[in-house]
C-alpha cells in the first residue's frame, strides 16, 4: 500500500492536465510539421520523415489511451499545433507559412 504524504491538491491535478495537454499539442505539432513537409515537398520524402510520422502517430495514440479525457480537447490542440507547425515547416522549407494556410483552406472546401 502506497501512502501519500499529503493529499493531492486540485491545483496539482490541474497542472497535470495542463502538462498532458502540452504533450498532446507538442506531438501534434511535430506530426503536422512532417505531414506538411511530406505533402508540399514530395521530392524530398524519405524514410526519416515517414518514421517520424509513424512515431508521432503511435505516441499520440498512447497519450490518448492513457488520458481519454484529452480527446475532447483535440480540435483546440490541432488548431494551436497547426499554427506552430506552419511556422516550423516554413522554417524548414522554402515555402511561406501563408502558403500552408491557403492550401489548408482550399482542402477544407473540398470535403
Amino acid at each position: 500500500m502506497i501512502l501519500l504524504r499529503r493529499p493531492i491538491l486540485p491545483e496539482e491535478i490541474e497542472e497535470l492536465g495542463i502538462s498532458e495537454y502540452r504533450r498532446l499539442e507538442s506531438r501534434l505539432e511535430v506530426l503536422l510539421t512532417h505531414l506538411l513537409k511530406w505533402n508540399y515537398q514530395p521530392a524530398r520524402r524519405g524514410n526519416s520523415w515517414r518514421y517520424t510520422i509513424q512515431e508521432q502517430r503511435s505516441k499520440l495514440k498512447r497519450i490518448l489511451k492513457r488520458n481519454p479525457s484529452l480527446k475532447r480537447h483535440i480540435p483546440e490542440a490541432l488548431a494551436d499545433a497547426y499554427e506552430a507547425a506552419m511556422l516550423r515547416a516554413a522554417r524548414e522549407t522554402v515555402l511561406r507559412p501563408r502558403s500552408f494556410r491557403q492550401r489548408a483552406r482550399t482542402r477544407r472546401k473540398k470535403f
